[in-house]
């Protein structure tokens, strides 16, 4: 995509990091120079802050992000073992978000999301 067509809240590829864009400004075209964008955002996995300044017409990655649905079949410590409730494919990951990390219990179905070969824990469903 264009650099110029995102918004905040959209999701981009920063030094291979999927992130989430909080902040998005532009300067106009100067009279030797093209429009640049300055994105700041924030890293899906690790909460790191990212920051990019570019063209307005240069073309950058998005991420596609598979939103699925699991079940927890165990906990160890800090890692999960999830099924997943379509495929019923297991895999196990320790990333999740901080708010639920400690309400996630064995048996709960969670939403999770699988962005560039990496997996975690948004969500418990109800």
């Amino acid at each position: 995509m264009d650099l110029g067509s995102l918004k905040v809240g959209s999701y981009i590829i920063i030094d291979s990091e999927p992130c989430r864009i909080v902040s998005y400004d532009h300067s106009k075209p100067g009279k030797h120079g093209s429009a640049k964008a300055r994105v700041s955002a924030i890293s899906v996995f690790d909460g790191s802050k990212h920051s990019l300044v570019s063209p307005v017409s240069a073309s950058v990655e998005v991420p596609l992000i598979d939103k699925r649905n699991g079940q927890i079949i165990s906990i160890a410590g800090q890692t999960f073992q999830v099924m997943d409730l379509e495929t019923f494919e297991m895999f196990e990951t320790s990333s999740a978000e901080e708010e639920i990390r400690e309400k996630i219990v064995q048996g709960a179905e969670v939403e999770y999301w699988k962005v560039l070969e990496r997996v975690k824990l948004i969500r418990i469903k109800s």
